[in-house]
């Protein structure tokens, strides 16, 4: 079973375009659920990091497999 309750694929988009749709779609989404968004903006990784501190909702996971960021943020 997943780890997370929805996925958003942001391959493909810049910045700030994953940002809003990690927004948009955490928004529809309820308190402790998690979010896992694929990114393939490098400047992505800090972008998270600071939305995550922004917004309060803690970024569970920020990796780099082949050439795709891969991120987990918890709907606080």
């Amino acid at each position: 079973m997943a780890d997370f309750d929805q996925e958003l694929d942001a391959s493909g988009l810049n910045c700030p375009l994953p940002i809003l749709r990690a927004k948009k779609s955490l928004a529809g989404m309820s308190g402790g659920q998690v979010l896992r968004i694929i990114a393939t903006d490098p400047g992505s990784v800090k972008d998270f990091e600071a939305f995550a501190k922004q917004t309060g909702n803690p970024l569970m996971e920020s990796k780099e497999e082949g050439g795709k960021f891969y991120f987990k943020i918890k709907k606080s």
